[in-house]
Parts: C-alpha cells; sequence; structure tokens
C-alpha cells in the first residue's frame, strides 16, 4: 500500500472531490468536528474497457537423424509461418522470436534416438478483428502448437483515473452513511492512501468485431480496479 501522492491519484481524486461538491466538507456551523475523532472507510472503483492489442505465440517441433537437420527442418517452417504472418497484416517490428531448442531423443529403452528441435515464435496484433484470420494463417503454414491470445490495452490510464474517482466518491459516500447513521456530522478530509490493481481480463461475448471468417475469437473485456482507504475527521 502506498500514500496517494502521485499526481494522477492528487488530480482524480481533486476531480472527484470538484464533482460531487464536497470539497473539504467541513462540520455545521456550531458542531465543530471533536478532537480525535475520525472516520476510516474503503472505497472501490470498477471501469471497464475494451482491449485492443493480442499476443498470439506460434511454435514449431520437428525430429531429425541429427541436431543440425532437426534445427534446419524447423527453422525452415517457421520461415515459412512468418512470412504467412507478415502476409497476414502483421508487421516485423510486431514478430519476436521466443524460444530456439535442440535437444536429445530416446527410445523407452534409453537408446539413442534422433534429435528434436522446436522454435516458438509470439506475434502482437493489433487489428483485433483479425486475430482468428491470424491464427488460421499461421496453421496453414506449418506451426504445431499456438497460444493465446493475451489481450491486454496499449494505455489504461485514462480507466485508472475513472477507477479512483469512482473508489474515492464510494467512500466518500460510504464514511456519510455511518456519519448520519451515528449522529455525528462527516469533517474534513483527512488522509487518502491508495492501493493500485493490475488491469484483470473479464469474460465478455458480444464483441461483434470478431466475428469474421476464420477461428472464432472473443476479445472480451479489462477492468481495472482502485482501491482507496480514506479518512474524514468527524464532528
Amino acid at each position: 500500500m502506498k500514500i496517494a501522492t502521485v499526481a494522477a491519484l492528487t488530480a482524480a481524486i481533486a476531480a472527484a472531490v470538484a464533482f460531487a461538491g464536497v470539497s473539504r466538507p467541513v462540520a455545521a456551523h456550531g458542531s465543530p468536528a471533536q478532537p480525535g475523532r475520525t472516520i476510516t472507510v474503503e472505497g472501490v472503483g470498477t471501469v471497464r474497457g475494451v482491449p485492443d492489442t493480442a499476443q498470439l505465440s506460434f511454435g514449431v517441433d520437428e525430429e531429425r537423424a541429427t541436431a543440425r537437420a532437426a534445427l534446419a527442418a524447423a527453422g525452415d517452417k517457421m520461415r515459412s509461418i512468418l512470412a504467412a504472418l507478415r502476409q497476414a497484416g502483421i508487421a516485423k517490428a510486431d514478430l519476436q522470436t521466443q524460444n530456439v531448442s535442440v535437444y536429445p531423443r530416446t527410445t523407452p529403452s534409453g537408446a539413442p534416438d534422433g534429435f528434436s528441435a522446436s522454435t516458438t515464435v509470439s506475434a502482437t496484433v493489433h487489428d483485433l478483428s483479425r486475430t482468428g484470420k491470424v491464427v488460421d494463417a499461421a496453421v496453414a503454414a506449418g506451426a504445431d502448437n499456438t497460444s493465446g491470445p493475451q489481450f491486454s490495452r496499449a494505455n489504461t490510464a485514462s480507466l485508472t483515473e475513472q477507477a479512483l474517482r469512482d473508489a474515492y466518491e464510494n467512500a466518500h459516500a460510504k464514511a456519510e452513511a455511518l456519519a448520519q447513521e451515528t449522529g455525528g456530522q462527516l469533517g474534513e478530509l483527512l488522509r487518502i492512501e491508495e492501493n493500485g490493481q493490475a488491469p484483470q481480463p473479464v469474460p465478455y461475448f458480444d464483441s461483434a468485431a470478431m466475428r469474421t471468417a476464420g477461428t472464432p475469437i472473443e476479445r472480451g473485456t479489462q477492468s481495472v480496479q482502485a482501491n482507496v482507504t480514506v479518512t474524514f475527521s468527524l464532528g
């Protein structure tokens, strides 16, 4: 947990306070906040957004009598996959080799049985409507295995700021309700602490843009959650 002194949190909370019309609330006239009396509450804000980037991985496996032959065969197949991915619209900058390995094979009895070679490449897809076609292109070019997609948003700053505003408003509403219930008067804001959460993918099944020819892919939504702990004086 960290004290919310960062610029983004300060700006977000300031906007939330101004919006709610509760900038530095004070006790009613004649009912000053009593020294030492405070109320601390937690607030949660969650905002969802649609991912705009997908990460895919494609691998090949080849077996040959020698390590060199196995690696050459895997390399030939991967070159075909890379060409297919480029033709499917993936820029060279969005392709990255993740793994190249060669290892000896043995029979169940432990006798040498040639070599296996494998290589894996990752592809970043920015046009999500083409995700299924990208998968199909790689498989058609010889990919032996695939993984993904892993969806994300290139920029979550706006979602995070809105989640912080919502979290503060949630905390303020709780504090007001508790103060009224106990016969007190909510005073000034004394302290804010923020504990951020990483974006979390949430299943979502209304992705019309993804319903194109090819392997069906659902992009889902991505949620950003903010948690704040707020302390007010209590009159």
